[in-house]
């Protein structure tokens, strides 16, 4: 819990780090004379000026010792922060919720043994000296003497899980990373290398898990080896030194004592194992609890005398002339409390470990720093441009007013406020949805009302969308809004924001993924509508002609992150930048020549969820079996522990355990022998040591066999972990996109991470516990029949009644299991949300809202888990006192009713108890092995799901195919599943080699569901010829991986820049360079200083420390490596300034091959106007197929009609009419 309400908020190592329990800082007090940033809770105010505390100013802060340790944890995050630089923390953190936490709550379990272990032993102990006398402290001694070995053992266990656990941190960081863009990997045909490198990862981990298993089975075969030595050297001391006899009446119950101090050792090295697996991972928790870089907040007051005074949380909050709220807010010089939004003389980075102690940035770095001169202030309840090249920091803007950046204090008088006293709205570049509704996420929490709700959708063009889905705003959008366009993403984010009562809107290029059109009517009747008159928006747009004309306030920033112009007149604003200011003259007609009405092409339709069902849901609900664990489990166990023969291994296994069981009978039943000695013969006639060097040799040799089995299975066991990963992987990566759109991740994670460790531990630890204890149970049966036959019909009775109540205990532990391992899917899904939404549910003030949704998942789990636990105890009072009832009826038989031996007696007696034991213990391990198979039985189901073709010899093209890019397609038909409607019709048209064609239509016309088409990623009719080969013919992987293609939402790997150009080493730097300077990326950073990119630079998972423009860039600079003959750019250019795109077009002009075939979709007219042809969709068919000049010769048609109304028709006729002539 605490773990995931610290990443769904960042504030839970606040709480911990406070000593009192209260929500205060536990970061350092400055100095107040010089106004040292400060940083207090979040909830400690409600509009409070957030910000991040600078290094500096923690190292003024240190005043007494207690803060100067707190100081030093400060250094000691950054270190570590340094030394593990290629971290993903979004990895990490679902290691802890997934595997951290579960062995933190496996430890608190056994912490109970702590006490009741030593005072059995003491008792054991007590026991052994009333029977044995003082040679039982000859036997203690030998335990206490050989008691530092297991320490010894523990202490290297320890180090190996600490080691172990790193490993497992990075290999769930990389199947975390590889499941988030496993469309990007399918589409780009990496499935058989990407998979590799999982491979490599598991084997990395698996090498330690083997060597924490030797130490494991080590520590397991001493807490077996120390009593048995014990036992021995106790015997040999009574008879061999205190010369006693070894009679019926010492041995059994001293032998029983034994096996009871057996269990207490071996309790103590279980608790051992699983205490150094909760110690490991609670100072992973708690290192990350105190070490994760939590968010601070900066209070500002202006004060009559001076322009800003920094008032520390000791005045601003505990003073009695200062409430929290007066505090909170930016107060004029007359004291009225002042409503700014800005920053004054402001430097902000996105981290503070991109400097070294001495302040110099380090080595394969991106630095960027947003510096604001002087004083920048916001117009209230008017709306506020923000623009600038891509990648110069216009959301670094937004990110700085939302706390999401580090504020550095250069000045005594640096501030910087954004009041959330009336409510923040915040809609992302990269559109955040939830896994609910489109009403759920528009509403976001908030009550609703219908008046407003139908507006907004009006206003925000969702009206046709909605009736276009079969269950209207009730539909699905799937997790991430998978079924969603990037258009509709956008304009249900812009309607959430709209819909909320925020007084203060911060949009972050909403308008880049819409048409013109589209934009212009949100421009028209959004921005300039009642809902939003009166409020305060900052908008970020590419878009200037387009939304200038609403703005009262516009800011330009430049492309080393220093403001260049603010003001009111849009030609100052614009000075600075000349491209800008060109474009804006161009497009200056745009919003008044923009239909009225919204057109059709705004209208969006579902796209890759026309199958959906009525009811508007697109996630497969997680199937619960029911019943017993299914053989094609247990022998996909079998198959993994086995290899190729697992009849032999089972075999083996069975002859080890069975034989093991049998010599420690015969031992039992060799000491009853001996002390029957005693009864017909003088005790110095019986020659002890003989006795006990056969006794020895016995002990010997069933311990000897016992531990080659258990090294045997172990072998197996880490077989089975490497095959049955491999197997998941490899039917993961080969699934369908239609599975992947019906999937959650967190489900395919699940899958992967805690699935996976039962294969690594439980599941086949409990199958082989199973086994040796129904083969014990079955011996000591055997045995009491054989010297009582009449115990035969009660043994199988009992036998028979234990099992009975077994069977009705596993019917319902069954199904609680089952219900408590899909009760934690939920609770991944909502924390993966929680944290990429992060910044919006900050935003919104949301936090509280998402923890208690958490708190409820997790409560729900706990009530299912508390279930589980009193079914324990039910099935072990009625077991036990069924063994008790069983073992008094022997007993009593056995002394009155049959005249036997003393030692024969006491051998069955103990085979009795033995045996009652075994019952309980079969019944329970059965259940935890069915419990954790369970985890088999998932991972089978996602190895039986739907697969694409494998790749065969037969479908391997010639060697130099493709030689060009020649694309003929023939009555191609497309759907999303075999029952789903088409979204292709019949379409033919033929593309020559290195012809540029663009790809219009307004949503869901089919555009992207034909790129999926020529990928092969749907399910297709007719035929695609691809340099003349039918590309049905072909294996998957070639046809992929000779077709780059850009999807309209780039995926960035963690690593280097270098590592996602060229994720397999594959190519040189030069050749990455030249990649990166024909994308246009140099070109921007011309003015960019040290925040300059460069092929050592790092990128954060998923390219988060990177704008969306800059991410497609490195996206088509990624596809320009790969060197395909046909390159299909989806929406490639929507997020990316008019300069930048400019460029790129150009340079795919000049710089591709000319047998490099180009297929652009794009809403920007002019991005595709001077293509050699334009394809025009609608509804799955070609309406219009010609050269741009054609198509604008007719009288009437799509593509003129988008052209005369886009308000740049005079431009995209000099385009057209330009490619024309430089075509002839």
């Amino acid at each position: 819990t605490s773990v995931a309400t610290s990443a769904a908020g960042s504030e839970v190592g606040s709480v911990v780090g406070s000593e009192d329990g209260t929500e205060e800082t536990r970061s350092l007090l400055g100095d107040e004379s010089e106004g040292t940033v400060v940083s207090v809770s979040r909830d400690v105010s409600d509009g409070t000026v957030v910000g991040q505390q600078s290094k500096k100013d923690k190292k003024k802060g240190k005043r007494d010792d207690k803060d100067t340790k707190k100081g030093d944890n400060v250094k000691d995050k950054k270190e570590k922060k340094e030394k593990e630089d290629g971290d993903n923390v979004i990895g990490k953190i679902n290691n802890l919720v997934s595997t951290d936490v579960g062995n933190i709550t496996d430890g608190r379990d056994f912490l109970l043994l702590t006490l009741y272990v030593p005072l059995q032993i003491v008792l054991c102990m007590t026991f052994l000296y009333r029977i044995l006398g003082w040679s039982s402290f000859i036997g203690l001694g030998v335990m206490v003497g050989l008691f530092p070995l297991p320490g010894y053992v523990a202490k290297l266990l320890q180090e190996v899980q600490s080691e172990r656990m790193k490993k497992t941190d990075a290999r769930i960081q990389a199947v975390t990373e590889a499941v988030n863009v496993l469309r990007m990997v399918k589409l780009f045909g990496w499935e058989i290398k990407m998979s590799q490198r999982l491979r490599r990862k598991r084997d990395d981990e698996l090498k330690l898990l083997w060597k924490y298993k030797l130490l494991d089975i080590s520590n397991g075969l001493l807490s077996y080896l120390i009593p048995t030595l014990t036992m021995l050297v106790t015997f040999f001391a009574y008879t061999m030194v205190f010369k006693q006899e070894l009679k019926a009446s010492v041995i059994f119950p001293s032998m029983s004592v034994f096996s009871l101090l057996r269990e207490q050792m071996q309790r103590i090295f279980w608790e051992t194992s699983m205490i150094i697996q909760a110690k490991v991972s609670l100072d992973r928790v708690n290192d990350f609890l105190y070490n994760s870089e939590l968010l601070d907040t900066y209070i500002a007051q202006l004060s009559p005398s001076k322009d800003v005074e920094i008032v520390p949380p000791s005045i601003a909050i505990h003073s009695p002339d200062s409430d929290a709220e007066s505090a909170v807010n930016v107060t004029d010089r007359d004291g009225s409390v002042g409503e700014k939004i800005g920053f004054n003389n402001a430097t902000f980075m996105w981290s503070l470990g991109d400097e070294d102690e001495d302040g110099a940035l380090t080595p394969s770095k991106r630095s960027f720093k947003l510096r604001v001169e002087g004083e920048l202030v916001f117009k209230r309840n008017k709306i506020n441009l923000i623009i600038g090249p891509t990648g110069a920091g216009k959301t670094s803007i937004l990110m700085a007013l939302l706390g999401e950046m580090h504020f550095v204090k250069n000045y005594p008088d640096s501030w910087f406020n954004l009041p959330k006293k009336g409510g923040v709205a915040y809609a992302s570049q990269e559109s955040w949805v939830q896994n609910e509704t489109i009403r759920n996420n528009i509403l976001f929490g908030a009550e609703y009302d219908e008046e407003r709700y139908k507006k907004v959708v009006q206003q925000c063009a969702l009206e046709r969308d909605l009736e276009l889905f079969e269950a209207g705003d009730k539909t699905e959008v799937g997790e991430r809004g998978l079924t969603l366009s990037g258009g509709q993403k956008a304009r249900v984010t812009l309607a959430r924001a709209i819909y909320s009562s925020a007084e203060i809107i911060l949009l972050d290029d909403v308008l880049a993924a819409l048409d013109v059109h589209t934009a212009a009517w949100i421009v028209d009747h959004c921005f300039r509508g009642d809902l939003v008159k009166g409020r305060t928006v900052l908008l970020v747009t590419h878009n200037v002609a387009l939304a200038s004309p609403v703005a009262e306030y516009i800011v330009t920033i430049g492309t080393d992150g220093t403001i260049t112009a603010k003001g009111n007149d849009l030609k100052a604003a614009l000075a600075s930048d000349k491209k800008l200011s060109a474009e804006a003259q161009k497009d200056a007609e745009i919003v008044l020549n923009a239909e009225s009405e919204l057109p059709d092409t705004t209208h969006a339709p579902p796209a890759p969820a026309a199958s959906k069902a009525p009811d508007g849901k697109l996630m497969v609900a997680e199937e619960i079996v029911e019943g017993h664990v299914t053989w094609k489990s247990i022998k996909l166990l079998f198959m993994g522990l086995g290899g190729k023969h697992p009849i032999l291994f089972f075999v083996t296994c069975v002859a080890g355990l069975l034989i093991t069981d049998l010599l420690s009978t015969f031992q039992t039943w060799f000491l009853g022998y001996w002390a029957s000695q005693y009864e017909t013969r003088h005790g110095s006639e019986v020659n002890g040591g003989y006795y006990l060097t056969v006794y020895g040799s016995f002990l010997a040799g069933g311990f000897t066999i016992y531990s080659a089995t258990y090294f045997f299975f172990t072998f197996g066991a880490m077989r089975a972990s490497r095959t049955i990963n491999n197997l998941l992987i490899d039917s993961v990566f080969g699934s369908t996109l239609r599975w992947l759109d019906e999937t959650p991740t967190g489900r395919i994670i699940a899958r992967c991470t805690q699935d996976m460790r039962a294969i690594d531990g439980p599941v086949p630890q409990m199958f082989v516990w199973c086994l040796e204890t129904t083969l014990a149970m079955i011996n000591k049966l055997g045995v009491i029949v054989l010297f009582s036959p009449i115990f035969l019909f009660p043994g199988l009775g009992v036998a028979a009644f234990g099992f009975y109540l077994g069977n009705m205990y596993l019917k319902a532990q069954l199904s609680v299991k089952r219900e408590m391992s899909n009760a934690r899917s939920p609770m991944l899904a909502h924390f993966s949300a929680a944290i990429h939404g992060l910044v919006s549910i900050r935003a919104y003030g949301a936090e509280q809202a998402f923890k208690g949704e958490m708190l409820k998942r997790i409560n729900h789990y706990a009530r299912i888990a508390r279930t589980s636990y009193n079914l324990n105890r039910w099935i072990g009072i009625r077991i036990d006192g069924l063994g008790a009832i069983f073992t008094a009826a022997l007993a009593s038989y056995l002394v009155y009713g049959r005249s036997i031996s003393a030692s024969n007696t006491g051998f069955s007696l103990a085979m009795a108890v033995e045996f009652s034991l075994f019952i309980l213990w079969v019944v329970r391990l059965y259940n935890e092995f069915e419990v954790q198979a369970n985890s088999l039985e998932r991972i089978q189901g996602y190895l039986d799901i739907e697969h694409e073709p494998k790749p065969t010899e037969s479908g391997k093209p010639p060697a130099a195919w493709p030689t060009s890019g020649d694309l003929r397609v023939e009555k191609l038909v497309a759907r999303y599943s075999a029952t789903g409607p088409k979204v292709l019709h019949e379409i033919s048209f033929h593309v020559k080699s290195g012809e540029r064609v663009g790809v219009v239509g307004r949503t869901g016309s089919g555009k992207s569901s034909l790129t999926l088409a020529l990928l092969r990623c749907i399910l297709t009719e007719g035929t695609v010829y691809y340099d003349g080969i039918a590309t049905n013919t072909i294996n998957l992987d070639a046809l992929r991986s000779s077709i780059t293609i850009i999807p309209q939402i780039p995926e960035l790997l963690s690593g280097t820049l270098r590592q996602n150009l060229d994720p397999f080493n594959q190519n040189d730097d030069a050749t990455l360079n030249d990649a990166l300077r024909s994308a246009g990326l140099f070109s921007l950073q011309e003015d960019a200083g040290e925040a300059r990119l460069s092929l050592d630079s790092k990128i954060a998972g998923g390219g988060a420390n990177l704008s969306v423009g800059q991410r497609q860039i490195l996206a088509l600079a990624r596809a320009m490596v790969r060197g395909s003959k046909l390159l299909i750019l989806d929406e490639a250019t929507s997020a990316i300034d008019y300069k930048t795109d400019a460029i790129i077009q150009s340079t795919l002009r000049r710089e591709l091959p000319k047998d490099v075939t180009i297929i652009t979709i794009a809403h920007r007219l002019q991005t595709i106007m001077d293509a050699d042809k334009i394809l025009v969709l609608d509804e799955g068919r070609i309406i219009e197929f010609d050269s741009p000049q054609n198509l604008l010769a007719k009288e009437s048609g799509t593509l003129k009609d988008l052209v005369e109304g886009s308000g740049e028709k005079e431009a995209l006729y000099a385009l057209a009419a330009g490619h024309s002539s430089s075509a002839e």
